[in-house]
């Protein structure tokens, strides 16, 4: 079952109910052929939902790695995935970056503009997430970091002028249904299907993010 929920006023998102972080975590394993790992998680303490890392003010409560070796604990096998959640179900399920994929993010505001702009092009967007700290992720084939400061150079901009950032090597994207602490869920905007199964490259999205994102200076 499916049901919309307001993101901005020019767009709406479809959220799948009752899809489990094992589920999710095996499907992109499985499905897709993504690296996963499982993160942090979130603890009732006192009445409140805290991060399983211990920092009171933890910025990503139940969303981030919960070990400083973390690329090392990345899986491709569906297998060890289905164990991993098995062990630990509220784990995060988080998808290392520079891997299978790259991921360029973006505010929301100009995430939802450069969507429409591709989709009038009558581009086919890989998956793209949004998060509650109001950041869209857009993924593409690895090796952007590369790229993307050239190719805005290209375009008139200075790379420190927009709010657009690559995750590649070292980074990592949280996926779907993740949960930020009280904030809300982690959703897909564009799910994986069938049709973005062979990712975009940077430089098929960078012309309308980076208008995107000069709008919303």
């Amino acid at each position: 079952m499916e049901e919309t929920i307001p993101a901005t006023e020019a767009a709406h998102i479809p959220r799948q109910r009752g899809a489990s972080l094992l589920e999710a975590a095996v499907r992109c394993a499985e499905e897709r052929h993504w690296d996963v790992l499982p993160g942090t998680w979130l603890e009732a303490v006192g009445g409140a939902q805290r991060c399983s890392c211990g920092d009171p003010a933890c910025a990503a409560p139940g969303a981030h790695p919960a070990h400083a070796d973390w690329p090392a604990r990345a899986t491709g096998s569906a297998t060890v995935a289905r164990r991993l959640w098995q062990q630990r179900p509220g784990a995060s399920v988080l998808l290392p970056t520079g891997r299978a994929f790259d991921a360029i993010e973006v505010p929301e505001t100009a995430g939802f503009l450069a969507l429409a702009r591709l989709e009038r092009r009558g581009a086919t967007p890989g998956p793209v997430t949004l998060a509650p700290d109001r950041r869209m992720r857009f993924f593409v084939l690895t090796g952007a970091g590369a790229k993307v400061p050239e190719l805005l150079r290209g375009l008139g901009w200075p790379p420190p002028a927009l709010d657009l950032t690559v995750l590649g090597e070292g980074a990592y994207v949280v996926a779907p249904p993740t949960r930020f602490g009280s904030w809300g869920a982690v959703q897909w905007v564009r799910r994986p299907t069938a049709a973005n199964r062979w990712l975009p490259d940077a430089a098929e999205l960078i012309p309308a993010l980076a208008y995107a994102c000069g709008r919303d200076r």
